[in-house]
């Protein structure tokens, strides 16, 4: 009997309570509790070549952003936002400026509450990107070398990189220094030959000024410039073996120009160290170089680059290589996730998506702690332009089939080599 009674009495109480809940307009109240509980997630974009003859690149580069958006997740997402878990949205810059201009648009239109992004690796692409960008007022972080990205007035481009021009002036009385250790002379005669892609030019363009290269004491004997891809780089290189400089900037933005160039200098024996070469890029380190290019070819070649390996950056570095496979972490995957932490913590010291606010952030902070102070060499701040202060050059050289950091001095995993034939 008790037990009847009890269950009689029990059923019309839960109706009753029910009718109320229901009669107060909250009777799904623990979905809505919980659906309170869980912050909208804060919108990050990737523009990036992930198709076309730079894929491998925008590749690497959102490979590093997706492991920095996992791990910040992972540590309980942006905090002063409740935990909000940020969300990469990933677009195709394609094979031309013009598909790149277009994701930006496209990016624009159907995702209004981006709070900011990066890309788009070429330095073609990026100037195309961040005219759309600036408008939409999206603070953009870019690691394209070109030096007109952060020279035309824009509030809400940033640019880790050193500039092209700065990576040139700075790297060529640095490589003749090493010639002279190892030689005992200094290189007198230099060549030229670059794509006419923006980052390249804006290397090349110190030393094709008048007068660009009688301060280092050198005369230029070839200087030439051509479209990506190529399909043949005889031309260029009988220039080469015609002129033998003593000093070649070879600076290409594909892997496969790379390979035409190095291949046809072997084949008119003109490679090997014979005419030390240099590049400047991240594309002349990626993995899949030694896919094209046997390591003989490679041995030696110096390219300069914003970022790459240096010691303190291991515990990164060795989680990216078990997460993905590959085989080292190129200057685009380092590049990646560092962006991707650097609005995190502009995020985070604001409190809120509001992009303004986070460019703000960007522009008034140094970034000096913690993995988005680890991802780069030197110190993370950027003046009014966008600039990176003190932003340092970075140089590698491909030595018994790897690509090792060889400067600066103070973070380099391996010593310099000169070729001496």
């Amino acid at each position: 009997m008790a037990k009847t009674s009890s269950g009689s009495l029990a059923k019309p109480l839960i109706s009753f309570t029910a009718a109320i809940l229901t009669s107060a307009g909250i009777a799904g109240w623990p979905m809505a509790a919980a659906q309170a509980q869980a912050p909208k997630p804060v919108e990050i974009a990737l523009i990036m070549p992930l198709s076309g003859p730079w894929a491998r690149q925008g590749q690497l580069e959102k490979l590093g952003a997706e492991m920095a958006i996992d791990e910040i997740n992972a540590a309980g997402g942006i905090k002063s936002m409740g935990g909000a878990k940020l969300e990469l949205i990933s677009l195709d810059a394609g094979d031309s400026a013009e598909k790149a201009k277009n994701a930006a648009q496209r990016l624009i239109a159907e995702h209004p509450d981006v709070v900011g992004g990066l890309g788009a690796w070429l330095s073609t692409f990026t100037l195309a990107i961040t005219e759309v960008t600036e408008r939409a007022q999206i603070p953009w972080l870019t690691l394209s070398y070109a030096d007109s990205i952060t020279n035309r007035g824009f509030k809400y481009v940033f640019q880790t990189s050193p500039t092209a021009d700065t990576q040139s002036t700075e790297a060529l009385p640095t490589l003749l220094d090493l010639a002279k250790a190892a030689t005992g002379k200094a290189p007198k005669t230099i060549g030229m030959i670059g794509d006419n892609t923006a980052s390249p030019v804006g290397f090349l363009k110190p030393f094709r000024e008048p007068g660009g290269l009688d301060k280092y004491g050198m005369k230029p004997v070839v200087d030439e410039t051509f479209t990506p891809p190529l399909s043949d780089a005889t031309t260029l290189m009988q220039k080469v073996r015609s002129a033998r400089p003593e000093l070649l900037l070879y600076v290409t933005s594909t892997i496969s120009d790379l390979k035409l160039g190095l291949d046809k200098m072997n084949e008119f024996h003109i490679g090997k160290g014979a005419i030390p070469t240099i590049g400047n890029g991240g594309a002349n380190g990626a993995p899949e170089v030694l896919k094209s290019v046997p390591p003989d070819l490679l041995e030696g070649f110096i390219f300069t680059v914003a970022n790459w390996g240096l010691t303190g950056q291991e515990q990164i570095i060795d989680a990216f290589k078990k997460r993905t496979g590959e085989p080292w972490m190129t200057q685009d995957a380092l590049d990646g996730y560092g962006h991707v932490w650097i609005l995190k913590d502009a995020i985070e010291k604001v409190g809120s998506a509001d992009k303004v606010k986070v460019a703000e952030a960007i522009h008034t902070t140094e970034f000096n702690s913690g993995p988005t102070a680890m991802a780069f060499p030197g110190k993370v701040k950027f003046d009014a332009a966008g600039h990176r202060v003190d932003a340092p050059l970075v140089m590698v050289q491909w030595q018994n089939g790897v690509p090792v950091t060889v400067y600066p001095t103070d973070r380099a995993t391996a010593k310099p080599k000169w070729p001496k034939s």
